[in-house]
């Protein structure tokens, strides 16, 4: 072999060496577990969705500084869809694109139905924390999905067995907010009073989202002279429709479903808020889970956790830990996992059922006294 053809030869091989060396480097780089975290991140419902963005952040942390899952580091990539169902589906295919192998999200039920198809093309699994719309589970539609928190139907009867046997109400008015959550809550609530008997609906009215002013529908409710006013939507228009009954000298009860327990609506309605009833989360403070998730927090973020915060650190967990008990990030292996296996979160030991339901998760009601969210006994 000549010189010229020698030097042909280590040519080749020096720029083979270089291609492979400089080409490792974006492997090695993105050698990670990404998992998604979306909902809303901004805009009015900000409050919801960023709350599990600090709980996928605290349960990751504690992962990585343990060596991560499957011997690699955990990567969060946040997505904000507002809330808004156009926007979720551009996260989801965002998601999908940047290679999540699981979502914590989304939080509003209209937003999480316009994302759960994208992700069950992908075989992506996702679990919401707070999308409560009871046919995301019970529709079959979408054996990818999980949730930590119980659906509507659990909650519309909680609440109408409230207003039945605790207000003692005959007469009820029920708003809504035309939405997958708001109005799908109002409409089981209108059904188990009517299979109940005890009281009348005697008006269903629907407003829509982000209105200035809501005194067309206050007048409403004037005019069917009800015991209550149940409503099913999110703390920005509730807060308004109350301050509105109440400077109309409206002083009936006013019950909402969990898309109002928020620090914001107390904020926004102020001295209105208070003795306002809204479902929850069941109260889990006496949890030692619990509670060393929320003294984290407080060191981490210096601040309580908002609403939706145990819910979304339970998901997280639940993720990750059903990726390390299967050994494995592909999705029939996941799946496995979450249906079978219990886990340890700030909700208690939970395992999820066939549906995508958590077991033993519920909601209790809570009233405005004093400026804060207090369980009524």
């Amino acid at each position: 072999m000549n010189k010229c053809v020698t030097f042909k030869v280590l040519g080749h091989l020096f720029l083979s060496l270089a291609l492979l060396v400089l080409g490792s480097g974006p492997v090695f780089a993105g050698d990670t577990i990404k998992i998604g975290v979306a909902g809303a991140h901004t805009g009015d419902l900000a409050s919801y969705g960023l709350p599990s963005i600090n709980a996928a952040k605290l349960v990751v942390d504690r992962y990585n500084a343990r060596g991560g899952v499957l011997g690699k580091k955990i990567e969060l990539i946040k997505g904000d869809d507002q809330c808004k169902p156009e926007l979720a589906t551009n996260v989801a295919t965002k998601l999908v694109s940047d290679g999540v192998v699981g979502v914590v999200g989304h939080i509003c039920s209209g937003a999480t139905k316009a994302a759960l198809t994208i992700y069950k093309d992908a075989k992506i699994v996702a679990i919401s924390p707070a999308s409560t719309n009871p046919p995301l589970t019970q529709s079959g539609k979408y054996p990818n999905f999980f949730r930590t928190i119980a659906p509507d139907d659990a909650q519309a009867k909680l609440d109408v067995n409230f207003v039945l046997n605790h207000l003692k109400a005959k007469k009820i008015a029920i708003i809504h907010d035309k939405g997958d959550y708001g109005k799908g809550l109002a409409t089981m609530e209108k059904k188990f009073i009517e299979e109940d008997g005890r009281a009348k609906v005697v008006l269903f009215e629907g407003v829509t989202p982000g209105g200035v002013d809501y005194s067309a529908v206050v007048q409403k409710i004037k005019r069917a002279r009800p015991d209550v006013v149940m409503f099913g939507g999110y703390h920005p228009e509730a807060s308004k429709i109350v301050s509105t009954m109440r400077r109309k000298r409206l002083k009936i009860p006013f019950l909402a479903g969990d898309g109002v327990k928020d620090i914001s609506f107390i904020k926004v309605a102020g001295q209105y808020a208070e003795g306002v009833y809204a479902s929850g989360p069941k109260d889990v403070s006496n949890n030692p889970e619990y509670k060393e998730a929320v003294k984290e927090h407080k060191k981490v973020f210096g601040s309580d956790p908002g609403p939706f915060f145990e819910n979304a650190y339970a998901a997280t967990e639940a993720l990750l830990n059903a990726i390390e008990k299967a050994g494995s990030t592909k999705y029939e292996a996941i799946v496995k996992v979450l249906r079978t296996q219990y886990v340890n979160t700030p909700l208690g030991k939970i395992k999820f059922d066939a549906k995508g339901d958590a077991e033993g998760v519920g909601f209790s009601v809570y009233q405005v006294k004093n400026g804060k969210f207090v369980e009524v006994k």
